[in-house]
């Protein structure tokens, strides 16, 4: 199939099923793609829809986003993981407002340059609501070409992601590129589908080389699986006489940066240790559900201990630190573990109370 083929083959079935009402093609500009584009990465539309919903009527434009606390941009991105992408969106923000005077520049090298958006992303940004011809390569569009070019050799690789973008450039057509990169990531995303495609339905059927061997879930081709190491922590959520549970900040890089989070104890007997340095008592504890939670590189076991306290002294006086109130709880960013014991530690509490 030619290039002029396959462009119109995308655009026909655009016109009759592609995705014309998601939130951020309404009213579309370069801030709401943006943002759109930074939560669909690794994640699902219909997790992102609420998400998005919230986070712009909180932060309607680059310029609000910009001025924002970082502890409210976590707030509001609090359960959508990979919470890098929430503090480089800040940053770029604020990069946008302080130095292209409030616009995103109409050039996908200049977008490239910006913390947390590559070269997919800014293909997105600028064909979709500047109009401008870039091709992208997210994650859907990947599989589609991976499929239809019957692409061997795991994307990843440096090798195999350059004959990808290749493809992607050759096809990518020169009128209506807007509709063209909606219509590639819908058809991704609706029926060259991971694990069950809808092949007769595809408008590519006929082209795809993938279809023509009859191995299309065997592209793109997997990464490697290594076995996940497993890690152990255990966070005592410590309650005060008000319900309060004692948080702290993590490093502003790493995992969960910048969010809030409960200690973590390689064991018990570190508990005391924690105590002393805030002017704490312990007194009764007990041991809640345990959970897993799983990062790309490992997994966390997380074994929660709630343990009632007497504050004497001074109390907690570091920056880094504070008492979470569960009545009324402050907006910020949390490990979506974290909020989940927090949860759990509001449920025993009243119950205590009850």
């Amino acid at each position: 199939m030619s290039p002029e083929h396959f462009s119109s083959a995308v655009l026909d079935w655009y016109d009759c099923h592609g995705r014309k009402d998601l939130p951020w093609q309404l009213g579309i500009n370069p801030y709401r793609v943006w943002v759109s584009e930074i939560m669909l990465q690794q994640t699902q539309v219909s997790t992102v829809l609420g998400y998005f919903d919230r986070f712009m009527d909180a932060l309607p434009s680059v310029a609000a986003l910009a001025a924002a606390p970082e502890d409210e941009v976590l707030h509001l991105w609090t359960g959508l993981g990979y919470y890098s992408r929430a503090r480089n969106l800040h940053k770029t923000a604020q990069i946008v407002v302080a130095e292209h005077a409030g616009e995103f520049p109409h050039n996908v090298d200049a977008l490239a340059e910006l913390p947390g958006i590559g070269r997919s992303t800014a293909g997105a940004i600028a064909s979709l609501s500047m109009g401008l011809r870039a091709p992208i390569l997210d994650g859907n569009v990947k599989r589609v070409l991976a499929r239809y070019s019957a692409q061997d050799g795991y994307p990843g690789e440096p090798k195999v992601a350059k004959q990808l973008w290749e493809v992607a450039e050759r096809f990518t057509p020169h009128a209506r590129v807007n509709h063209y990169t909606q219509a590639m990531m819908d058809l991704g995303a609706t029926l060259c589908t991971r694990s069950k495609p809808s092949c007769l339905l595809c408008p590519l059927q006929t082209g795809c080389r993938a279809h023509f061997l009859g191995r299309e879930t065997a592209y793109p081709v997997a990464k490697p699986r290594k076995a996940l190491p497993q890690k152990r922590a255990l966070m005592p959520l410590l309650a005060n006489r008000d319900g309060a549970i004692l948080l702290y900040r993590r490093p502003p890089s790493g995992l969960w940066g910048g969010l809030w989070s409960l200690p973590e104890l390689l064991a018990s007997d570190e508990l005391d240790d924690l105590a002393a340095r805030h002017g704490l008592t312990l007194g009764q504890r007990r041991q809640l559900p345990g959970l897993t939670h799983t990062f790309s590189h490992f997994q966390l076991a997380i074994e929660p201990w709630l343990i009632e306290v007497d504050a004497h002294g001074s109390g907690v006086a570091e920056a880094d630190w504070l008492w979470y109130n569960l009545a009324s709880p402050p907006r910020l960013g949390l490990a979506a573990p974290v909020k989940k014991l927090l949860k759990r530690a509001e449920t025993e509490l009243h119950t205590d109370t009850a």
